[in-house]
């Protein structure tokens, strides 16, 4: 069925395609192939695919993103009446609770000069160098899952500026009533955005919740997760483990401030997962380029059994 027989010049019988059945179904399939290729979906699975990160476009992102970030984060009315009373209520609610140990930790780190005024530092620097650092390694070494990561990271800072915005927190060393040691104001440290000189440049009110905490457990997370060298790992875990006890330390922010930040990175993997389907770990290490990619795709299905072609795929898609 679907072939007629017609006779040729020498006489042997050729098939020819029947009318119905091979004219109908190119006008059928195009179309259908067009919708799949072109249509809403797939466009969106291509959006939400793993691709190889741009280093110009990266920079320029990374550099928007923290200007925009600090531009909104100071823009956020002070509200100096309200943070104070926040403060002073999670300093109640700490000491009703027998949890409130910032104090104690506060006023013996302080007289240890050397220890207090590198942690006054650390607070100042790492906080912002350790992140980049982190960044750019995902880059270098795992672009496959750069993006996601990203994602994650700059979920969590958003989220953090509504926060800021909702709930205005004093830290503690701004607090009237707790004794607490401005350590940089002390010790004459340079470089804190928290206080002295650079204190006007800043919000001074947003304390809750810490994205010291929220980036040092970033950075620990992520290094954690793809790192091969067993001390790298150790460190991974001891950096935001050093970060709150530092963010303490030095009466910048209250531990509670802390569970804010690990709240904030929770959404910020949470958005990611939703987007890309997966935590980042779990991607693909590496993607080819898209020139490549497409390549790969067209002479690997083009050539190949039905069986294999879906090898080929996922090979073309950069799955491990």
């Amino acid at each position: 069925m679907g072939e007629l027989s017609v006779t040729s010049q020498e006489g042997r019988p050729e098939a020819t395609a029947s009318p119905i059945v091979d004219e109908a179904a190119p006008a059928a399939n195009p179309k259908r192939n067009t919708g799949r290729r072109n249509g809403g979906p797939a466009r969106l699975r291509s959006l939400r695919s793993p691709r190889r990160p741009r280093i110009w476009f990266e920079v320029l992102l990374v550099a928007a993103s923290y200007w925009v970030y600090s531009l909104v984060r100071n823009a956020v009315p002070e509200q100096r009446t309200a943070a104070l009373r926040n403060a002073d209520w999670i300093w109640s609610a700490e000491r009703y609770l027998g949890i409130a140990v910032e104090q104690t930790v506060n006023h013996a780190v302080n007289s240890v000069t050397w220890l207090i005024v590198s942690m006054n530092y650390y607070y100042a620097t790492l906080h912002f160098v350790v992140t980049v650092c982190v960044l750019v390694w995902l880059f270098r070494c795992h672009p496959g899952r750069y993006a996601a990561a990203r994602l994650a990271l700059f979920a969590t800072t958003g989220v953090a500026l509504l926060g800021y915005y909702l709930y205005p927190l004093a830290p503690p060393r701004l607090m009237s009533s707790g004794h607490f040691i401005d350590t940089v104001l002390v010790h004459h440290t340079w470089g804190s955005m928290a206080s002295g000189n650079f204190k006007n440049m800043s919000n001074q009110y947003a304390a809750m919740p810490s994205m010291h905490i929220g980036w040092s457990l970033w950075c620990g997370l992520t290094v954690f997760a793809l790192a091969s060298a067993p001390w790298a790992r150790v460190l991974a875990l001891l950096y935001p483990t050093l970060t709150l006890v530092v963010i303490v330390s030095t009466a910048n922010h209250f531990w509670l401030d802390a569970l804010g930040g690990m709240a904030c990175l929770t959404f910020g993997y949470a958005v990611s997962y939703a987007w890309y389907g997966s935590l980042p770990h779990h991607l693909p290490k590496r993607v080819p380029l898209p020139g490549a990619r497409t390549r790969l795709a067209c002479l690997s299905t083009a050539d190949a059994p039905v069986g294999t072609r879906r090898d080929a795929a996922d090979a073309a898609a950069g799955r491990r």
